[in-house]
């Protein structure tokens, strides 16, 4: 039954496609939004044709409704949701497709928003010396340090540390598990060596409750510090350093990215610091460069006016 195909579906996502936990978690919440939709309207999935989802959209939208009031990005996720799970029945249940003509609406691409290097060292500067205050160092310096995604540094156990020696020096690394399951091993600065080292030995030995646990960043409990306490805590030392604006995790990778470029970084390997699978996407991070280019050329140079 529905049930049943929902279930295989999304365990050909995880398994199968090989995607994340919360990228299956948001396949999940649009597919129970769009049959709550089919509940409200009395039809089944067979009945769904191309001018109902047409409908669906519309509804989403809130001209029908007021609960799932959500944006167009988020619209657009919800018709990708929509086409993989029909194509998915179609291929394996022999269900008709109506979502072969049924396209997500064009978002406007918006610049991610990077913090300036002052701004992220009034976030990286407050200091203490308790357990969570060391602890908290140490991931702020490691979302800055390796432009990770939250989810990827919450997921890293102890064992993903390691030294790489040669004759002249000492590279100490993080291996990272991004999107699809690609590990990819990004190289970690002295800033936040430093920090992770003293969260390692002045800290996290009491967090742990059991010698068996594997994960780097812990909670109070002694367990796996989540995605959730991760933003809180991230939001919080920016709101400590006087910040206006919102930042998020994702706020230091695209700092990340940013400062490596403006420092004349080569694109390529700042693609594959990030895990990137095209470098189209990290191009989007030129445009800032280039845009702090020409505000700088319009404020000095005397013939920009």
């Amino acid at each position: 039954m529905v049930s049943d195909h929902l279930t295989d579906f999304f365990n050909y996502l995880s398994i199968e496609k090989g995607l994340s936990g919360n990228t299956t978690s948001a396949y999940r919440r649009d597919l129970e939004r769009f049959f709550h939709y089919l509940s409200i309207n009395q039809l089944n999935l067979s009945q769904v044709t191309p001018e109902e989802l047409v409908g669906y959209i519309s509804w989403l939208r809130g001209r029908a409704n007021t609960e799932f009031k959500i944006g167009e990005s988020s619209i657009a996720r919800n018709v990708i949701s929509l086409r993989s799970y029909f194509t998915y029945l179609a291929k394996e249940h022999n269900y008709s497709n109506p979502t072969l003509n049924f396209h997500p609406p064009k978002i406007p691409k918006r610049l991610p928003k990077a913090l300036t290097v002052e701004q992220i060292m009034s976030i990286l500067e407050i200091s203490g010396d308790d357990l969570i205050s060391l602890r908290d160092r140490a991931l702020l310096e490691l979302l800055y340090a390796t432009g990770a995604r939250v989810t990827e540094i919450i997921n890293l156990n102890t064992t993903d540390i390691s030294s790489i020696k040669n004759e002249d020096s000492q590279v100490t690394t993080i291996r990272v598990k991004g999107k699809g399951g690609k590990e990819r091993v990004v190289p970690i600065g002295s800033f936040g060596l430093t920090a992770v080292n003293d969260y390692l030995t002045r800290s996290r030995p009491t967090l742990s409750k059991v010698l068996t646990q594997k994960a780097l960043f812990l909670n109070q409990r002694g367990g796996r510090l989540t995605r959730q306490s991760a933003w809180s805590i991230v939001a919080n030392r920016a709101a400590r350093a006087g910040l206006a604006e919102v930042v998020t995790p994702h706020s230091m990778r695209h700092s990340f990215a940013t400062h490596l470029l403006d420092g004349g970084a080569d694109i390529r390997v700042v693609q594959e610091l990030l895990g990137h699978a095209s470098v189209t996407t990290t191009q989007i991070y030129t445009l800032i460069t280039i845009d702090r280019l020409r505000e700088s050329y319009a404020s000095a140079h005397p013939r920009s006016k």
